[in-house]
């Protein structure tokens, strides 16, 4: 699984003066969700008079997302749905009707100046159509070059055409996705499967807190691989102290401004690990402590399990490069993903899913990473 790459906030214009106006616009939005990121917020309607042409009015509005394209992908995946909506362009087009016009306004705080594409858009400044959408978003904005905020630009704009404020609201497709029904989450599956990507994407989207696994502050976790039968019941032991710890501070602490919580690890990991690691008499030890210790840990309302193949899986490992985790042997993935199937099977929960993502990659293919939150959800 390929680690996340860094996000952009991206704000769009959208516009249509024929049809369906307001259908348009609504498959626009749901495209954009589909093949470019998610949709944070999506800006009231407008009605406004063509602008440069003679056609009938336009309804305009925009659009906040996050995406991790960067910015000439994401002027491809616009233009690509345009042109499923169907937009047609070519170079000597000029200002006419159509059924959908995408514009990129801002990305960032980015100044982009390209044979292809130029960021802040061009024309922003002299079109109230865009302006006023963009306030509805994010009142605080500021303009990359003028450094002037999007309000004083608005002001102070020649643009005199009158904006009409339409009730009617497009439906942000993030709601069919909405994890928010359930208040903890965890994301489970074998070494390299990708919880930490996955957990970190949707609580990006989501507005979720986040809870990740501290292993890289573990000094038993490199020894172990050097020596398992030395360092196996140590480590095992300070994993334990520390997500028990961890969920504690973490899980129980009410965060006002996050509605879910969502970890890339849950507490019965540790039992999952020694079981494998630890010789019999150390094990029964250790699951007596687990369960003196974690009897008030609140548990998850869904437990997701990332099913990977060991090939893939020894794939992952070797890419992220951790240097201690090299000589991870398949026989040792097989046992653990074995172990994680058995406890699934004895827990009496609907709130399991066993998810497939052998031939998935939900990192580099949004559709996967959607395919993989229907499952969530469902």
């Amino acid at each position: 699984m390929k680690s996340l790459q860094p996000s952009h906030n991206v704000f769009l214009s959208l516009g249509s003066n024929m049809g369906n106006r307001f259908e348009y616009l609504q498959n626009a939005v749901d495209l954009i969700f589909e093949e470019i990121g998610s949709v944070l917020k999506i800006s009231s309607i407008y009605e406004t008079p063509a602008m440069g042409f003679k056609g009938d009015p336009f309804l305009n509005c925009a659009v906040w997302i996050n995406t991790s394209q960067k910015p000439q992908k994401v002027l491809k995946s616009v233009l690509d749905i345009e042109k499923k909506i169907g937009r047609l362009r070519n170079n000597f087009e000029g200002y006419s009707s159509r059924p959908i016009d995408i514009d990129i306004v801002l990305i960032d705080d980015l100044i982009i100046n390209t044979e292809k594409l130029t960021v802040p858009h061009p024309e922003m400044e002299k079109r109230k159509f865009v302006l006023q959408p963009l306030i509805d978003l994010n009142s605080e904005l500021i303009h990359p070059v003028s450094k002037k905020s999007i309000g004083d630009i608005l002001t102070e704009t020649e643009d005199n055409s009158k904006l009409h404020k339409q009730l009617k609201r497009l439906v942000n497709p993030m709601n069919n996705y909405n994890i928010s029904k359930y208040s903890y989450i965890t994301i489970e599956g074998n070494i390299g499967a990708g919880k930490t990507s996955l957990a970190t994407k949707i609580a990006d989207d989501f507005n979720a807190k986040l809870i990740l696994e501290r292993f890289k502050d573990n000094p038993f976790l490199p020894k172990f691989y050097e020596d398992a039968a030395r360092y196996a019941f140590p480590l095992e032991m300070s994993f334990l102290a520390d997500r028990y710890q961890q969920l504690v501070d973490d899980i129980t602490q009410y965060d006002l401004f996050k509605e879910s919580v969502i970890a890339d690890y849950d507490v019965n990991k540790s039992l999952i690990f020694a079981s494998i690691t630890l010789p019999e008499e150390e094990y029964t030890l250790y699951k007596k402590l687990f369960h003196v210790m974690h009897k008030e840990v609140p548990k998850p309302d869904v437990y997701v399990y990332l099913y990977q193949n060991t090939e893939r899986l020894l794939e992952n490992i070797k890419k992220r490069g951790r240097k201690y985790e090299q000589s991870i042997k398949a026989s040792y993935l097989q046992k653990l993903n074995e172990s994680y199937l058995e406890f699934i099977k004895n827990q009496h929960s609907e709130n399991i899913k066993i998810i497939d993502i052998s031939e998935m990659d939900f990192v580099k293919n949004r559709a996967d990473y959607l395919n993989v939150l229907k499952q969530i959800i469902n």
